[in-house]
């Protein structure tokens, strides 16, 4: 059973979710949850295995974007190592087909800002402009003019490597979290999911911190560790997964995931 219901197949449901959705006829309206078969299969993760649900379960890639993983991205133009960040895109080419031909879904959680910058406070374009002098939010690159992660803009556009597939789902985020202001935790309740693999950049920032949200509100989490990358010191890889191990939830490579998956 796909986790999306489309088109004639949702005819005479009520909700996008194949776990979560009504039935309705003339006559009555039908509340209770689907029997949905559980389509289980076990990780090799740390700190323990783990045993998940396909059926519940969903990947989150994050922020896999030409500003940070690109040259002549906003990264690049601050004289950071972009290429750093371009490590997740090989293992994730193996992985989100295989993901996908079991109807887990792909969701594309990336930074895809206002043009007028509205719902951005001082603080978060401080972030990347703390001197308030250079390329910052919403500034063009000097490489090709792009509006630095201006949602439909070349700078916030994923990376031509990975691609979004028509049936994958895209959200755009404002800040560190893709939790925050966000219709991210409505749109995998409604998906029924309880389980989330995390990838992208930066792994001790945005992915870092959308995990430790969806660890508080409940999902379990599991961070893919080579679909991961950043540009700062090894030490931050480090700690961050020292800390996803510790408190926040499991970690393993797709290498785990892939042998996990059915033939």
């Amino acid at each position: 059973m796909k986790p999306i219901m489309k088109g004639k197949e949702a005819a005479g449901f009520l909700g996008v979710g194949a776990n979560t959705r009504w039935r309705a006829t003339t006559d009555n309206v039908d509340m209770t949850l689907p029997d949905i078969a559980p389509r289980v299969v076990t990780l090799d993760t740390l700190p323990q295995s783990l045993t998940i649900d396909l059926a519940r379960t969903a990947i989150i890639v994050i922020d896999m974007q030409n500003d940070f993983c690109t040259k002549d991205g906003w990264v690049d133009c601050i004289g950071a190592d972009y290429t750093a960040d371009r490590a997740p895109i090989a293992p994730l080419q193996q992985l989100l087909p295989r993901l996908r031909k079991q109807d887990v879904p792909v969701i594309w959680v990336n930074w895809g800002n206002r043009p007028d910058l509205m719902n951005m406070p001082p603080n978060q374009i401080h972030l990347y402009k703390n001197s308030g002098e250079g390329v910052g939010l919403g500034d063009p690159l000097p490489s090709n003019g792009a509006p630095v992660l201006q949602k439909d803009s070349w700078a916030a556009a994923v990376v031509d490597e990975l691609e979004p597939e028509a049936g994958d789902i895209r959200v755009d985020k404002y800040r560190i979290s893709g939790f925050w202001d966000t219709p991210l935790d409505s749109i995998l309740r409604n998906l029924g999911i309880r389980t989330i693999f995390f990838a992208g950049v930066n792994i001790d920032q945005c992915v870092l911190h959308s995990l430790t949200d969806a660890n508080f509100l409940g999902y379990g989490c599991v961070l893919v560790d080579d679909c991961c990358a950043t540009s700062s010191p090894d030490f931050c890889t480090e700690a961050t997964i020292w800390n996803v191990k510790k408190c926040f939830g499991f970690v393993c490579d797709s290498k785990a995931v892939l042998e996990a998956l059915p033939a």
